[in-house]
């Protein structure tokens, strides 16, 4: 960028920052807007790489010692009675400009490379010096410094592992060994970011990441439901019709009890408040779903009660509503 933009671009107003603004309050705003502009999260959005280019200017400018100093005496040269005119106009030209730096004499033919070759000189000839669009100065030459690239990584976590939560250990790209905590409540097909553990920067920019996808085995008795954790639990006949005291497992704990209400059906759901998962988003509960066996092998003495049931059992029809909302 030329240095002439200096007077015009409000480089504090890009980034939303006051003109006192601490060096570190400054590097944290824009990281914050680099992650949101950054053309890798944007996926070629023109308007969100050309943000991001601008942000990225600004940075450069103002995270230099020096630059910002001279940016601050050029907008303040900038913003007072001075103005830039073209040859021939009327009011304030060039001498009012030159007269703050020591009242030195030009004539109104003076251009704007004078102005800056002075400011050059003063400096030791840094001021635009050429740092954007260095093939080092920033991300493909938008002039911030440029970011490290991210690392893939895959884990296989056992169920209870992904509910509870817990620290593994992965071997990264190198061979070497690092940790990764796994959050409570990790869900098949989730990605955990590891911050600044990725590739680093060539020009003394901030680290990639390491982006961990992780899969779930599935366990043989319990699921997921969003919080909840959900298993199947078989009742008996005379359970379920005449009302019970049950067990039902939770998962890595001891068992609890449930009670199951005469007359209960195949399906219905009984739920265990705060058993389910665990995580910084909140607790779920178990939800037990009661499912009637019915027994494979009836020796006489059943079969001949179990028929003596069925002449005494009320003659409904539990199909009846069915077959009735089938012809709608």
């Amino acid at each position: 960028m030329a240095s002439q933009d200096w007077f015009d671009r409000d480089f504090y107003k890009v980034l939303g920052v006051a003109k006192d603004v601490s060096d570190a309050d400054l590097k944290k705003t824009y990281r914050k807007l680099a992650r949101q502009y950054h053309p890798d999260s944007t996926q070629g959005d023109p308007v969100a790489e050309a943000k991001f280019k601008e942000i990225s200017e600004a940075y450069a400018v103002l995270s230099d010692k020096e630059q910002r100093q001279e940016y601050d005496q050029i907008r303040a040269m900038g913003s007072g009675s001075a103005r830039f005119q073209a040859p021939g106009s009327s009011g304030g030209g060039f001498e009012d400009v030159f007269s703050r730096f020591g009242g030195g004499t030009r004539t109104q033919q003076a251009d704007f490379d004078d102005l800056f070759a002075m400011f050059g000189e003063q400096s030791g000839g840094r001021f635009g010096s050429g740092r954007f669009g260095q093939p080092t100065g920033g991300f493909r030459g938008f002039g911030g410094p440029q970011r490290g690239a991210d690392v893939s990584a895959r884990t296989t976590l056992d169920f209870q592992t992904a509910v509870k939560g817990e620290t593994i250990t992965l071997q990264g790209e190198d061979g070497k060994p690092f940790k990764v905590k796994i959050p409570a409540g990790v869900s098949d097909g989730q990605k955990i970011r590891l911050r600044g553990r990725g590739r680093p920067s060539p020009d003394g920019g901030e680290a990639g990441d390491i982006v961990v996808s992780v899969t779930v085995r599935p366990h043989p008795v319990f699921s997921r439901d969003g919080l909840n954790l959900r298993v199947t639990v078989p009742v008996t006949f005379t359970e379920a019709a005449l009302g019970a005291t049950i067990e039902v497992p939770t998962l890595g704990g001891d068992p609890v009890k449930l009670r199951v209400a005469p007359g209960t059906p195949s399906g219905r759901v009984l739920r265990v408040k705060g058993r389910g998962v665990e995580s910084s988003k909140g607790t779920g509960d178990l939800l037990a779903e009661v499912q009637v066996a019915v027994p494979a092998h009836l020796d006489d003495r059943a079969r001949e009660a179990l028929e003596r049931f069925q002449d005494l059992e009320p003659k409904e029809n539990p199909r009846a509503e069915l077959m009735s909302r089938a012809r709608e």
